[in-house]
C-alpha cells in the first residue's frame, strides 16, 4: 500500500504515489515500460457517484506518472462475467428469470446496447467522457473469451487448495476450501452462482462442476427475494467458459494486464488482501501499488450503493454542477468519508471558485505548505490543464439566493452587470459559463425545493435598521443617493457600516458579503427588496 506517512509533506498525494510506483517498479526491475493503473467496473446495476470516484483517483495518478515523464495508460475494467443478483429499481420485473446469469449474457432490456452489461458499462462511460477520463475499456467476457486470462485461470486452478487457504486464512472463507476457486457457467440454465466446480485436468484443461448451489436474489422494484436453485446439471466447462472466484480474480487481471497500481474503497479491503497474496504466492506477480480511500455517504451515514432503490449517479451531479466540482470531491485527502447529496452541491461549486481565486494570487494563503496543497489540487481538479487566467466568480449560494428574489435567470444576469459584480460585456466564454451555472443553480433550487430562509440571527438595531430601510425604499433613489442614505441608516441606529451590511447582505443573500449594495438593491428591484426586509 502507499505510504502516506514517511513522504514530503508538501507533495499532492498524487504525486507522491506516482513517485512510489516509479520507484517501485525500478526496485523490482521487471522491464516495465508502461505503467498502467486500474479500477474494476460493476456491470450489474446503476452506476453511483462512487463509481465515478474510482475513475478519477486511478486516473489522477496516471496523469501524475505521465506528469514525471513516464508512459501511463488508465484501464478500466468491465466486471461483465458477474451475475445479475437482483432486477434494479426501474428494470423489468420480466428479469427475475435472469437472475443468477452473467450480465455479458441477459439481453439489453430496452434494447439499446448488445447486453445487459454492455447497458450499464455505457451509461458509466458516459459519465467517465463528461469528467474528462482518457480510459481503455477492457471487458471481463471478452478478456475470458479470447483467452487473454487463460495462463492466470490454469495457475489458479493447479493450486487451487493453496488459493483456498489463503482465502481462508484472510477473509475467513472456507467454501474454497472444499470447491474450486472458479465459477462455470451451466451448461443448461447458464447460471453462474449456481454452480460448484470440484476437479480440474491439467491435460485437457476442463473442469468437473456441478449446478447445484443456491442463492437468494431479489426485485428492487417489489422488495422481494427471490430462491435461486441450480438446476442439478452436472458436466465439464473449459477454462474460457466461466469466471475466477472474486476473491482471486483481481490477481489474475493484475498479472495479465501488468497493472501497477489501484485505488480501493475500504468495504473491499480483504478480499484485496486475498488478491495480495495470491498474486504474489500463486502467480509468482508482484501486486499492484494501493491507497485506500474512505467511502461516501448520505447524510445518514449510509453507503452509496448502486443497489440501493435511489441512486445518486453522476449524471444527477451534472444536473446540478460542474464536472469540476465532482472532480474535486474525490482529489481531497483519500482517508476522508465524504457526503453526497444536494446540499453538498453549493459547497463544492463555491471550492472551485475558492481554489481558483488561491491559485491567480486573489485569495492570499501565508501557510507555504497549505498554498502549495491547494494549487496543485486545482491544477488536479483541472486534470494539469487549468485556465490561463482568472475570470469572474459567483458564489452558488448567492447566485441561489438572488434567483430566489428575481425568479428569472435573465434578471439574474441583469442584476450582476448592473451591481457590478460581472463585466458588463462578458465574451462568448464568458456568457456560456453564467448561463451553465444559473442553469446549475436553477435546477437545484427545483429538485431542493429551496425556499427563502427566515431564521437569520440579527441585533435589535440591525433589525430596525433594515425595517427602516423598506420604508426608505418606497421612494425613488439613484444609485448614489441609496448609497448615501445606507451609511445614514447606520449611523442613525448606533451601526459600523460593517455591521449594517452584514445584516443586509445576511437577508437578502444569506452571506456576510456582497455586491455593492446600492446598485444591487436597484437591480433586484425595490418592491421585491422592500419585501424581504418587512419580513425581518
Amino acid at each position: 500500500m502507499a505510504d502516506m506517512n514517511n513522504k514530503d509533506e508538501t507533495m499532492f498525494w498524487a504525486d507522491q504515489i506516482a513517485r512510489e510506483v516509479l520507484e517501485r517498479e525500478n526496485k523490482l526491475d521487471r522491464g516495465t515500460k508502461v505503467f498502467r493503473t486500474e479500477m474494476g467496473v460493476g456491470a450489474s446495476g446503476i452506476p453511483h457517484v462512487g463509481s465515478a470516484g474510482d475513475g478519477v483517483r486511478n486516473f489522477v495518478v496516471n496523469l501524475a506518472l505521465k506528469d514525471l515523464g513516464a508512459k501511463s495508460e488508465f484501464i478500466a475494467f468491465s466486471d461483465d462475467r458477474d451475475g445479475l443478483r437482483k432486477v434494479p429499481m426501474g428494470f423489468p420485473d420480466s428479469l427475475e428469470d435472469d437472475i443468477g446469469k452473467p450480465v455479458s449474457l441477459i439481453k439489453d432490456p430496452f434494447n439499446c446496447h448488445g447486453s445487459f452489461a454492455d447497458h450499464f458499462s455505457s451509461i458509466l462511460a458516459k459519465s467517465f467522457n463528461k469528467l474528462g477520463l482518457k480510459f481503455i475499456l477492457k471487458r471481463a467476457h471478452e478478456e475470458y473469451s479470447k483467452g487473454k486470462l487463460d495462463n492466470e485461470v490454469i495457475d489458479i486452478l493447479t493450486r487451487a487448495k493453496d488459493v483456498g487457504k489463503i482465502i481462508e486464512e484472510v477473509t475467513g472463507q472456507d467454501k474454497f476450501l472444499r470447491i474450486l476457486p472458479f465459477l462455470p457457467i451451466c451448461g443448461k440454465c447458464k447460471r453462474i452462482y449456481t454452480t460448484s466446480a470440484y476437479k480440474f485436468d491439467p491435460k485437457t484443461k476442463k473442469i468437473s462442476y456441478k449446478c447445484d448451489q443456491e442463492f437468494m436474489g431479489s426485485n428492487s422494484n417489489t422488495g422481494k427475494n427471490i430462491p435461486i436453485k441450480g438446476c442439478g446439471y452436472e458436466g465439464e466447462a473449459g477454462i474460457r467458459d466461466g469466471k475466477v472466484a472474486w476473491k482471486a480474480e483481481f490477481a489474475c487481471r493484475w498479472r495479465a494486464l501488468k497493472i501497477n497500481y489501484e485505488a480501493y474503497g475500504k468495504d473491499i479491503l480483504d478480499s484485496v488482501k486475498a488478491n495480495d497474496r495470491i498474486s504474489r504466492e500463486i502467480l509468482n506477480w508482484e501486486p499492484p501499488l494501493h491507497s485506500l480511500y474512505e467511502m461516501l455517504t448520505e447524510r445518514s451515514g449510509k453507503k452509496i450503493s448502486k443497489s440501493a432503490s435511489r441512486v445518486f449517479t453522476p449524471e444527477m451531479w451534472f444536473k446540478y454542477a460542474s464536472p469540476e466540482s465532482l472532480r474535486l470531491l474525490f482529489l481531497k485527502r483519500l482517508r476522508t468519508t465524504r457526503v453526497v447529496d444536494l446540499d453538498s452541491i453549493p459547497i463544492y461549486m463555491d471550492e472551485v471558485d475558492n481554489l481558483a481565486k488561491v491559485y491567480f494570487g486573489i485569495i492570499k494563503i501565508p501557510n507555504e505548505k497549505e498554498l502549495v496543497h491547494m494549487k496543485r489540487l486545482y491544477e488536479y481538479m483541472n486534470f494539469l490543464k487549468p485556465i490561463k487566467k482568472p475570470t469572474f466568480f459567483n458564489s452558488y449560494n448567492i447566485l441561489t439566493n438572488i434567483l430566489i428574489i428575481a425568479k428569472d435567470k435573465k434578471v439574474v444576469k441583469s442584476v450582476l452587470k448592473k451591481s457590478k459584480h460581472i463585466p458588463e460585456k462578458l465574451s462568448k466564454q464568458e456568457e456560456k459559463m453564467l448561463d451553465e451555472k444559473l442553469d446549475y443553480v436553477e435546477n437545484w433550487m427545483k429538485d431542493n425545493k429551496k425556499e427563502e430562509v427566515t431564521d437569520i440571527e440579527l441585533s435589535e438595531k440591525q433589525k430596525n435598521a433594515i425595517r427602516k430601510l423598506a420604508k426608505e425604499l418606497e421612494k425613488k433613489w439613484d444609485e448614489e443617493g441609496l448609497q448615501a442614505r445606507l451609511y445614514g441608516l447606520a449611523k442613525e441606529e448606533g451601526l459600523t457600516m460593517g455591521e449594517f451590511f452584514k445584516g443586509v447582505y445576511s437577508v437578502l443573500l444569506h452571506n456576510e458579503r456582497g455586491p455593492r449594495l446600492a446598485p444591487f438593491i436597484l437591480a433586484l428591484g425595490k418592491e421585491k427588496v422592500a419585501k424581504k426586509f418587512e419580513k425581518v
